[in-house]
């Protein structure tokens, strides 16, 4: 009950703050399984890609954070594993990170992911690390969605305190699968070009 009410509260104040709405450009708000993968630009990017999904998705749909960052210390624990319900992973040193990922996607609720593993201060994403496409491969009937969220890296960039009151969208594009005979490299190359095109004015004004 207590965690319903923060995580309610938390998403309140991020539509406040930065918006959080949501266009679905290609795919719709519905009840199937599927892997979100979003550019990453601060810390806000899960809370937006969260509060931008309806409560019936949000519900089934578990963003991965990193646990040397967000399992440290019992606020940030509770606030992931309770209010977010995240999955966390270990970035370094774990025999197969991706194992608590295919845990989740086993238990057949969904993902968010960020598959640039890392924050940038730019508009556009950097390369994709390969999780993506393992996962995708191990579970070909998975919708793998793309999102762009716009104004991120302005609104709350790495290193600030307090986000800008700077209105941010989360666009949800056309599902994609891997095809069959796709190579690693290109795949992760269609689906970062997925989620640049979905913001085409932002980043050609850089």
């Amino acid at each position: 009950m207590l965690a319903t009410l923060v995580g309610e509260l938390l998403y309140g104040v991020t539509r406040f703050l930065v918006g959080g709405h949501s266009i679905w450009r290609g795919s719709q708000p519905e009840a199937r399984q599927r892997i979100y993968f979003a550019n990453h630009a601060s810390h806000l990017d899960t809370m937006v890609v969260m509060a931008a999904l309806p409560p019936r998705l949000r519900a089934t749909t578990h963003p991965v954070a990193a646990a040397d960052y967000w399992g440290r210390g019992s606020l940030r624990r509770f606030i992931a594993l309770k209010v977010l319900r995240a999955t966390l992973v270990e970035r370094g040193g774990s025999e197969d990170p991706l194992a608590p990922l295919r845990a989740t996607l086993e238990s057949g609720e969904s993902l968010v992911i960020f598959p640039e593993g890392t924050r940038r201060n730019e508009s556009r994403p950097g390369n994709f690390k390969s999780g993506l496409y393992w996962l995708a491969r191990d579970r070909p009937e998975l919708e793998l969605v793309p999102v762009y969220l716009s104004n991120l890296a302005r609104a709350f960039p790495k290193g600030a305190l307090i986000p800008v009151p700077i209105t941010c969208v989360a666009h949800f594009g056309e599902p994609l699968q891997v095809e069959e005979g796709e190579e690693k490299d290109a795949f992760l190359a269609r689906a970062h070009a997925a989620v640049c095109a979905l913001a085409p004015q932002e980043l050609a004004d850089e």
